[in-house]
């Protein structure tokens, strides 16, 4: 298993943009399937972004497509999340997720705030 930590959340307004990255420890990421996913306020868990193990290929829910951008640096471990043109819907706990041969890793969660 992989510890991930997650940085950058904040509050910011409508229209503005945030940056989150997920850090992760323990182990090399080379492998793993990468991504995010967020609840909101009284809402269940669900799919933002992931990115595949070699980095070639990325999937977006349709809600943040053209707005949201997953990279990742595999020397670093580092997941780069950029949240451009944000909306008051954005607005929830992100979580950065990661999987390998089926087993689940996920992060605490940081929190964004977008107000209108």
């Amino acid at each position: 298993q992989v510890d991930l930590v997650e940085s950058g959340g904040g509050l910011v307004q409508t229209g503005g943009s945030l940056r989150l990255s997920c850090s992760g420890s323990g182990r090399s990421l080379n492998n793993y399937h990468w991504g995010w996913f967020r609840q909101a306020p009284g809402k269940e868990r669900e799919f933002v972004t992931r990115i595949t193990s070699s980095g070639i290929t990325t999937s977006y829910a349709d809600f943040v497509k053209g707005r949201f951008t997953l990279s990742r640096d595999n020397e670093k471990n580092i997941l780069t999340l950029q949240m451009n043109r944000l909306e008051p819907e954005d607005t929830a706990v992100y979580y950065c997720w990661a999987n390998w041969a089926g087993l689940d890793s996920w992060g605490k969660g940081t929190l964004v705030t977008v107000s209108p």
